[in-house]
């Protein structure tokens, strides 16, 4: 696999409102574990939408990834023309930094929102460009947007030569439990 797209929730979807909260980091540890070994196996770009949640904590991810990785190479293909007008400053300066780091910017329109085709054309395209999909999505937990990426992923899958790789909230919770446990045995012994 030479080409991944990752993708997952939106922040809202996971009650997440800010980059302060706690539960990032773990979301975070979780795709770097799963895209450490597919690196290694020769993954050479990871793709995203550049949605506010998943999608830019991955971008943070293969940005940090790229310093023991320097041939891994990062794309946002975003829908259309600055996805990020509506959003809050704080979400505006996360989304700057992120794209500071990626090897690839497109927007599939060269235009604002003007409707759910731009979306429609970006997924088809990202579907496309892509060997893989690596998805933050749990259906026991909530629906959410992921669930067209997995039923599209499933029947691509099912088609010909394209993998399907989740990663559920119990998978995150594990990493929580891990650290939690890890920080409280080195109390114990600190």
């Amino acid at each position: 696999m030479k080409n991944l797209l990752v993708t997952g929730y939106r922040a809202h979807e996971l009650n997440i409102f800010n980059q302060k909260h706690a539960g990032i980091p773990y979301i975070q540890k979780a795709l770097a574990r799963r895209l450490v070994p597919l690196i290694e196996e020769g993954l050479e770009w990871v793709i995203t939408p550049g949605q506010y949640g998943v999608d830019l904590w991955a971008c943070e991810v293969v940005i940090a990834l790229k310093r023991s990785y320097p041939h891994l190479k990062l794309s946002i293909i975003a829908a259309f023309q600055h996805p990020e007008e509506k959003w809050n400053e704080a979400k505006k300066e996360y989304y700057e930094e992120m794209r500071k780091g990626v090897d690839h910017y497109a927007s599939v329109s060269n235009q604002p929102y003007s409707g759910t085709w731009q979306f429609a054309a970006r997924d088809d395209l990202l579907f496309r460009k892509t060997d893989g999909i690596l998805l933050v999505y749990d259906e026991d937990a909530s629906e959410g947007s992921p669930r067209f990426y997995k039923e599209r992923a499933l029947k691509k899958q099912q088609d010909g030569d394209y993998r399907y790789i989740n990663i559920s909230s119990e998978e995150i919770q594990d990493i929580a439990n891990e650290e939690s446990y890890e920080d409280s045995s080195s109390n114990e012994n600190g």
